[in-house]
């Protein structure tokens, strides 16, 4: 596919993928919703990729859903707005469910629908002054309904509620003391130690372990505690049978520095 709302790359194993309507502040609309979820997918097959980063072009990462696209929407029957919402819905599963470690690089405003693209990711690095992260919708007499489930996860109930009820747009450094950012990194620094991070993460760790315990963590909340330790012994006796295993444990056991 060629893609008209983002741009794609991959070096040194990590993959980009960069909102690209900067004079619309990166708002998502079908066509955004779309080619982000082909993106994913393709990133998720791509070989040469360890790492993702998604972040945006411009003062933006995400200013959430195009509102003239809301508005017109507004007017279509509610079976259109169903498959529409369920296609955002889609596109941020995707996310956590990818096999590699994704990382929300926030360049500036994440609110709405871009709050919950960088909830999904696994790591969220925020710029200390021009990032803010946020739920407006209450004040739009719109909800976040899409993007609870990742604010839950990340903040806890009580907080996500709060958050999702008051409309806040918190700073970076407070979307961290909430559980949102991972990082809070000057402005002029946040590119540098973005990939600094993604470089070191992708040298210093396995493949194969990190795809299973993102399986893993992907699959809790959808069983009992039973079932989910019974998966997670299953995932336990499978990665001793593999290679990275073997190598790991062979470094280790030689005092061997091991480079992924």
């Amino acid at each position: 596919m060629n893609y008209t709302s983002l741009k794609y790359s991959t070096e040194n194993r990590i993959s980009t993928i960069t909102l690209n309507r900067p004079d619309r502040r990166n708002a998502l609309d079908d066509i955004m919703i779309r080619e982000l979820s082909d993106v994913l997918s393709n990133v998720n097959r791509n070989t040469q990729s360890r790492i993702v980063v998604i972040t945006g072009e411009g003062n933006s990462f995400c200013a959430g859903m195009n509102l003239d696209y809301l508005k017109t929407y507004s007017e279509l029957p509610h079976e259109q707005n169903l498959e529409d919402a369920r296609n955002l819905m889609k596109m941020l599963l995707l996310i956590p469910n990818l096999r590699k470690p994704v990382i929300a690089m926030v360049n500036g405003p994440a609110l709405g629908g871009g709050c919950g693209i960088a909830a999904a990711c696994d790591f969220v690095f925020a710029g200390k002054h021009k990032a803010k992260i946020g739920v407006p919708e209450v004040r739009l007499g719109f909800i976040p309904a899409v993007i609870i489930g990742f604010l839950i996860k990340r903040m806890g109930e009580g907080s996500a509620k709060e958050f999702s009820l008051r409309g806040d747009i918190l700073d970076a450094t407070t979307a961290m003391q909430k559980g949102l950012v991972s990082e809070v990194v000057d402005d002029d620094r946040l590119n540098e130690r973005v990939y600094e991070f993604a470089g070191e993460l992708a040298r210093t760790t396995s493949p194969a372990s990190i795809t299973l315990i993102k399986d893993l963590f992907s699959r809790y909340s959808e069983m009992n505690l039973k079932d989910v330790m019974e998966y997670a012994a299953n995932l336990n006796a499978l990665i001793r049978k593999t290679d990275d295993f073997k190598k790991g444990i062979d470094s280790f056991l030689k005092k061997e520095k091991i480079e992924w």
